[in-house]
């Protein structure tokens, strides 16, 4: 057997092997008179909370995923509402940190004069926590749709600036000599050249930044309130439903999981041998 089936059947191995684990050590309910426990288990309110087993927790999936889109007012929306709501605040400050980060990425790694201008503001910012421009961005924006996007464009444009601009400034000399031997443009140069050499790198950034992005919406949506994953996990503990909460820590991971395959695969198309 190769290692390309190996892998897989062994992850299900061990993945069985954690959730049986993880069931059996749950307490279970046999009678009427433990229902109180029943109902701790599949998350609802009790004084004291326990971790529910994988079984509740595909219940609960199932209940979710077979209407995720239902719409029973502010406090009560599906999965996929809170997703959608989630994922258009992520795209929307990702993109718009893309509008910034690879033309001053293109600049900053390109001129010397530029990257010796930017650096000081780029090393002060870089390190601050997405999260503590929040306040400041409630309080201007006065907005809080519009604040949790700030935070996502914050949080975003850093490693796309950062790698765009490594990836444009370590483009082989010889490639950009070549281009100007045929006597081609500026902007030429960097669209047939230097964009082509420098796409891999860029695409790293990009990768880094979605990553970041969806990390940082789940706290930021917390703090603000009103819709998507992270006020949905906020507002399940607040119910003490620890069976949503676990559930949507999962569709958290999945989402997440499947942004970073669809940048690898961009990522894997434009990987060139020298």
């Amino acid at each position: 057997m190769t290692t390309k089936l190996k892998a897989p059947l062994l992850s299900l191995i061990l993945l069985f092997t954690i959730l049986g684990i993880w069931e059996v050590s749950t307490p279970t309910v046999t009678s009427a008179e433990n229902m109180t426990e029943y109902e701790l288990l599949m998350g609802g309110a009790a004084d004291e909370a326990r971790v529910p087993p994988p079984s509740a927790i595909a219940v609960k999936a199932f209940e979710e995923l077979s209407d995720p889109f239902y719409d029973n007012g502010p406090n009560d929306k599906g999965i996929g509402i809170q997703i959608a709501y989630s994922l258009y605040r992520v795209l929307a400050g990702y993109l718009l940190a893309a509008l910034i980060a690879l033309p001053v990425g293109f600049l900053i790694g390109m001129s010397p004069l530029a990257y010796k201008t930017l650096d000081p503001f780029i090393q002060v910012l870089r390190p601050i926590s997405p999260l503590a421009w929040m306040p400041l961005a409630l309080f201007i924006i006065q907005d809080s749709e519009y604040s949790a996007i700030f935070v996502i464009f914050i949080c975003s444009i850093w490693p796309m600036l950062i790698n765009t601009a490594f990836g444009v400034a370590n483009v082989r000399k010889d490639w950009i000599n070549v281009a100007l031997t045929h006597e081609l443009g500026s902007l030429r140069t960097a669209a047939s050249v230097i964009l082509p050499a420098a796409a891999p790198t860029i695409l790293t950034g990009m990768r880094i930044s979605i990553g970041i992005a969806w990390l940082v919406i789940v706290a930021a949506e917390m703090l603000v309130g009103g819709t998507g994953i992270g006020y949905y996990v906020w507002n399940e503990w607040n119910n003490l439903d620890l069976t949503s909460v676990i559930f949507s820590i999962l569709v958290i991971g999945v989402v997440g999981m499947l942004l970073d395959a669809m940048f690898a695969r961009v990522q894997s198309a434009v990987q060139y041998q020298e």
